[in-house]
């Protein structure tokens, strides 16, 4: 994992509430273990047609989609199955955060553990957004914070071990091998105790 630094792109808007995981990505598409190739599927019904051709009017399949790393989600997004395939589908396209008003606690978890940022802002400020999707914001992990076209800073909330691991390009055990100093001072510090019932 690359350490995740702060970042502007362009949004990239898709105003549906309550997208489930099986839209993210079909659960036809859930047979490899391997993330390569899953950002061709991701909506895969929504963006190509019956034969297989992209749908040129859904917004994924538009050049300025393909260049911006920010999907402006509907309520309660990644609701539905716990499947981590979503999330990889959505960074292998090129994503690295969602905003949205609100998301499925495991959608959430599984996001945070695959380099996407799940930004939950206010109803108003996701209002405004939509008003105004071709302009550019500013993600800063380290601050929590969604600076918003006009310059306003919006705070976001994150999980402060994920916030930590992000930040520090390492998943949890890359996190537990970075104590790996720590832990052997304590087994040296503490031996096993001998067995005397032998």
């Amino acid at each position: 994992m690359s350490k995740f630094t702060p970042f502007e792109s362009r949004l990239v808007p898709l105003p549906i509430d309550n997208i489930d995981t099986d839209q993210i990505i079909p659960a036809r598409f859930l047979k490899t273990i391997s993330k390569e190739g899953l950002g061709d599927q991701l909506f895969y019904d929504w963006r190509y047609d019956a034969a297989g051709k992209p749908k040129p009017d859904f917004i994924l399949n538009t050049a300025e989609a393909k260049a911006a790393k920010i999907l402006l989600a509907g309520d309660n997004f990644g609701c539905g199955s716990s499947r981590e395939h979503a999330p990889w589908a959505l960074t292998q396209y090129g994503f690295r955060a969602v905003i949205s008003t609100s998301f499925a606690d495991i959608f959430r978890q599984n996001s945070l553990k695959n380099s996407l940022v799940p930004i939950v802002v206010p109803r108003d400020v996701h209002a405004e957004l939509f008003r105004n999707p071709n302009a550019t914001v500013k993600v800063d992990l380290a601050a929590q914070t969604l600076t918003l076209p006009d310059g306003r800073a919006v705070e976001f909330p994150v999980d402060s071990f994920a916030k930590h691991c992000l930040i520090e390009g390492i998943d949890e055990l890359g996190y537990i091998l970075h104590q790996e100093a720590a832990i052997a001072a304590f087994e040296s510090a503490h031996p096993a105790p001998i067995d005397t019932t032998r």
